[in-house]
């Protein structure tokens, strides 16, 4: 009896950490800011936006994969969105990495960007 009630657990908590994460609970990965060194301001500006509308996308599929593999893992026992492969936490982290790496150019720019507000709503 003791047995099967640890297999039980040990497989649940298998499942469960198989779920897609929330995108806010993702780190963002290294990104160099060597690509954006040469950018204008105004380059940089626009670089940011097109990066913050991506996010902004993968944030919600990221959601959605979190949403589905908490409803598979409830109904079927399995985390479903995670196994059809709706989980793009790895290109959140990369957006977020990027994120970080404009603000920090545009720092030493003495831009005028504010920081991206994508990844702080999330």
């Amino acid at each position: 009896m003791k047995s099967s009630m640890l297999l039980a657990a040990t497989a649940a908590i298998i499942v469960v950490a198989g779920c897609a994460k929330r995108p806010e609970t993702i780190a963002p990965a290294y990104v160099s800011t060597l690509p954006y060194q040469n950018l204008s301001c105004g380059q940089l500006a626009e670089e940011m936006a097109r990066v913050n509308a991506a996010y902004t996308t993968a944030a919600q599929a990221q959601n959605d994969a979190a949403t589905g593999d908490a409803w598979g893992v409830f109904l079927l026992g399995m985390p479903t969105s995670t196994l059809s492969g709706a989980n793009v936490a790895a290109q959140v982290a990369s957006l977020k990495g990027q994120q970080d790496a404009l603000h920090q150019s545009a720092v030493r720019k003495n831009c005028n960007i504010p920081p991206a507000a994508a990844a702080d709503a999330q």
